[in-house]
């Protein structure tokens, strides 16, 4: 594990301690029996009728270790309602307050406002945490497979599952990847996503050739999807030719004076 993941590893799990503390898990279950089901983020993001389209998965950050401050002007539910508008398939929401400005409650806001599923995009490392994604409103959560032993993604993914939500698997490097492709629709179908990161967690830098060369290694990218790195329309052609036809995009958006704008002009640009 890289230094820096490891750093927010340790302090997510002080962060957790101390939300069991705060909200015990019965009152997190209570909760969730209030709630009505999960949107399906896995059916908004593959669609089958359409598998040469490209759906994009729009992401609400305020500001990351790499980028530093990325949006003063904040407002989570401006900006999903934004990307609704201007045709997202899914919203991505950063809850991580320390490192990337978000915070849970904005999930419960951004589903108020719009009909999207929302991904809780977070540093997934204690069970609780998947009941508490559910309870804040989340339609799927992240798993970083770099950040979690291979038997506590499983058993996320089976609660996760159990309670509705998608689930979106991420690795950064072909050595998790080839570990994680098995538990990638596991324990049903339709409930998994994996996501390749092109961030190099040693340098920070992107590079989208790095999901284009990792997908040669997979059987179905129907599943896949690419993250971190992709700024242009050309940027999703290439993604396209190589299989994949899922993109999350957040720093890109997040930077420009209109992001729903940008969207509208990046998926427009990008069409087939």
């Amino acid at each position: 594990m890289h230094a820096v993941l490891k750093d927010i590893i340790a302090r997510k799990h002080r962060e957790v301690a101390h939300a069991r503390e705060a909200v015990p898990l019965e009152r997190l279950k209570e909760q969730i029996s209030e709630l009505g089901r999960p949107r399906n983020f896995f059916q908004a993001c593959v669609d089958r009728r359409h598998p040469d389209a490209t759906h994009v998965i729009a992401e609400i950050k305020r500001k990351s270790p790499s980028a530093g401050v990325i949006r003063e002007d904040f407002d989570p539910v401006a900006i999903a309602r934004a990307y609704a508008d201007n045709g997202a398939s899914a919203i991505s929401c950063l809850t991580d307050e320390h490192d990337f400005g978000g915070r849970l409650e904005y999930i419960h806001r951004i589903r108020d406002a719009v009909k999207l599923p929302v991904l809780r995009k977070d540093f997934i490392v204690d069970i609780y945490q998947v009941w508490e994604s559910r309870a804040a409103g989340a339609d799927a959560i992240l798993l970083i497979a770099e950040a979690i032993p291979e038997c506590d993604v499983i058993d996320f993914q089976i609660l996760a599952t159990e309670l509705g939500m998608t689930t979106l698997l991420e690795v950064h490097d072909v050595e998790h990847l080839l570990r994680s492709v098995n538990n990638v629709g596991f324990p049903h179908a339709s409930y998994s996503l994996l996501g390749i990161n092109n961030r190099d967690l040693r340098t920070m830098k992107t590079s989208i050739e790095h999901c284009m060369r990792l997908a040669e290694l997979l059987e179905d990218t129907s599943v896949l999807v690419a993250e971190s790195g992709i700024r242009t329309a050309d940027d999703l052609r290439r993604l396209r030719a190589h299989g994949i036809h899922i993109a999350l995009v957040g720093e890109h958006l997040m930077k420009q004076p209109d992001p729903g704008l940008a969207l509208r002009e990046l998926l427009r640009g990008g069409v087939a």
